[in-house]
């Protein structure tokens, strides 16, 4: 009996610690499965690309500007348009940055919440509630504009892509030889509607245009616009993933919406049938 309760009291610890030990894996089975996968992907991806967006935007625009001033207007007062301009997208960029960060976390905690919701309503009679479904609703509007605005940015992001682009073939052009007279290879952003036509010089021909592809301010410009073109594209696609996810949660809330409703009215409509016929077995128990 003693040699019993002693390895009755040595596996009673060893009983404690599995329980705690299974306690511990089934919470964080249920942490992870409470988890808005989808969601938590699309803001990933979202703040990363909206990062590359506004971080090399912001330096390739300063850098382009520079670019202007040293080689293609020298006079300030020509290109007072095109800084007005910089200035004005640079403000924008602080103003996406903040706006979709906090956007993206409203996203996820939405996603949280009716990910809760789900999974309540396959355990239990939750139910959701209707100022719960508007506000689903009304982030995927959200999220449906801003998928059409970051699509037109990213349209707009590829215009100066598309412009050191050109400018680097020509470059190309002339380190390679393909033509016998290089100084007839020129860049004029007076063409391009970057400053107007009286700015000066305007274009630049030659091995000057070459010494222009060489500088760091063209060859970091040049790859941090390909970087925010490719942030844009990233923004974009997590938005169109976030309309699909909010779309799919908003038709399952619903339909749940509509189950509990029917569920509501079959359980009345039995407890008015018992109730019907337990007035019925009274009055025949008093007949009888």
């Amino acid at each position: 009996m003693d040699r019993s309760k002693a390895t009755m009291q040595t596996n009673a610890p060893m009983r404690d610690q599995e329980q705690e030990e299974g306690g511990c894996c089934d919470c964080c089975i249920k942490c992870l499965g409470g988890l808005p996968y989808a969601s938590l992907l699309a803001t990933i991806l979202c703040l990363t690309g909206l990062a590359l967006l506004c971080t090399c935007g912001h330096i390739a625009l300063t850098n382009s500007l520079a670019l202007v001033e040293t080689h293609f207007s020298t006079d300030k007062d020509d290109h007072t348009s095109l800084t007005k301009t910089i200035d004005i997208c640079l403000y924008c960029i602080y103003g996406i940055a903040a706006f979709f960060f906090v956007y993206s976390i409203l996203l996820l905690s939405e996603g949280f919440y009716t990910t809760r919701a789900i999974k309540k309503e396959l355990q239990s009679d939750f139910k959701t509630t209707f100022f719960g479904r508007c506000i689903t609703v009304l982030f995927v509007f959200l999220s449906y504009v801003l998928a059409l605005a970051f699509i037109g940015i990213f349209g707009f992001t590829s215009i100066p892509y598309f412009l050191f682009y050109n400018m680097q073939r020509s470059c190309d052009a002339i380190s390679n030889g393909v033509l016998a007279d290089v100084a007839n290879i020129c860049v004029d952003a007076r063409q391009y509607g970057v400053i107007p036509w009286k700015a000066t010089p305007g274009k630049v021909c030659g091995m000057p245009l070459v010494q222009v592809c060489s500088s760091t301010p063209f060859y970091l410009s040049y790859h941090l616009y390909i970087v925010a073109l490719a942030g844009t594209a990233a923004t974009a696609i997590s938005l169109i993933h976030y309309l699909m996810i909010l779309s799919a949660n908003w038709a399952y809330l619903k339909s749940a919406a509509a189950m509990h409703a029917y569920q509501d009215i079959k359980t009345k409509d039995d407890q008015d049938v018992e109730a019907e016929a337990r007035s019925k077995e009274g009055q025949n128990s008093s007949y009888s």
